[in-house]
């Protein structure tokens, strides 16, 4: 069990931080759903109710969302763009990335399964992260607009209005709102992280340059 806490530690850790936070959002969400209910006259609703509600869901699908947007972007971005300096980029020297292309290319007897096989398999597999990443993306974005829809025709319906469809509701500038502000700061704080690692360094992690390597150096040359 120690052996295996020491090699699952950060992803551990990170799925523990994401249930304690995701924790903490339900419960604040469910006062704050439960507050706009009394200012509205209506009952309140239990917890268990709450976190089935569209209120709660779409707070949660419309942060995860832009998570697996920025994500997905980022991965394929990699691929083909460079960033001077930077620990998060590729070698700008092409031929290292020729080298690196014909190495990653090679079937070895530890491989993955679908790694060790041709065609159709081993080309899915080739690009399984950026599809794996995009699916999550659009399954979010679906799951944002439905639970986004059910919230918005609640309101109406509090305040007189006329309910809407899916496709109506994506054409609402409230759910455009919503998916704008959580892009562009995801995306801020990626590109922010990738100007930095140029300059600054943090001993120990793989996501900057060792201490004393010079600011012009890129990836892993």
């Amino acid at each position: 069990m120690r052996r295996f806490l020491y090699e699952n530690s950060l992803s551990l850790a990170m799925l523990g931080l994401f249930l304690f936070f995701l924790a903490g959002q339900s419960l604040a969400g469910w006062y704050v759903y439960n507050s706009d209910q009394q200012d509205h006259q209506q009952p309140s609703i239990p917890y268990g109710a709450y976190l089935l509600s569209g209120h709660f869901f779409e707070a949660v699908f419309e942060n995860w969302e832009s998570e697996f947007l920025q994500m997905s972007a980022y991965v394929i971005f990699t691929v083909y763009l460079r960033q001077k300096g930077s620990p998060e980029s590729r070698p700008l020297d092409k031929k290292d990335t020729q080298k690196d292309s014909v190495s990653a290319a090679r079937r070895r007897p530890n491989s993955p399964w679908a790694a060790r096989q041709y065609g159709w398999i081993r080309t899915l597999y080739e690009y399984s992260l950026t599809l794996a990443l995009f699916s999550l993306f659009i399954f979010s974005f679906l799951l944002h607009a439905l639970a986004g829809q059910q919230v918005f025709n609640e309101e109406q319906t509090l305040h007189g209005g006329h309910a809407v469809t899916l496709g109506g509701y994506i054409m609402v500038s409230q759910f455009w709102f919503e998916s704008f502000q959580n892009w562009q700061s995801e995306f801020l704080s990626v590109g922010v992280l990738i100007v930095l690692s140029i300059f600054l360094r943090q001993k120990g992690s793989p996501q900057s340059k060792p201490v004393s390597h010079p600011h012009g150096e890129t990836g892993d040359e």
